[in-house]
């Protein structure tokens, strides 16, 4: 059983940093991508990063670039999303996915075959 476990989120006011954490079981974590996503209510989950564990490419949104980073620490099995600059726009429940299969374009949610629970960001203006 894959297993992503999620935390980091929080409430913070506009122009504010977090740092999300996702921790992978060693299965999960030999990934061929981890990514993160976001759904805001109403709205359709969205690719936010994601990272190549071969390369260590990294991909984002480009309503995320230059505010946002996705790293990986391998001693850990974990991923980050350290998220800077922070906008009410980006209030959202955020997911950590993993997929051992890629094969797609990075911010396609069907290319992920596991998804932790979700922690919520709240951004206030």
């Amino acid at each position: 059983q894959v297993q992503l476990v999620e935390s980091g989120g929080g409430s913070v006011q506009a122009g504010g940093s977090l740092r999300l954490s996702c921790a992978a079981d060693r299965y999960t974590y030999s990934s061929n991508y981890m990514g993160w996503f976001r759904q805001a209510p109403g709205k359709e989950r969205e690719g936010v990063a994601a990272i190549y564990s071969g390369s260590g490419r990294t991909y984002y949104a480009d309503s995320v670039k230059g505010r946002f980073t996705i790293s990986q620490d391998n001693a850990k099995k974990t991923v980050y999303l350290q998220m800077n600059s922070l906008k009410p726009e980006d209030s959202a429940m955020y997911y950590c996915a993993a997929s051992r299969t890629g094969g797609g374009p990075w911010d396609w949610p069907s290319m992920y075959n596991a998804w932790g629970q979700g922690t919520q960001v709240t951004v206030s203006s």
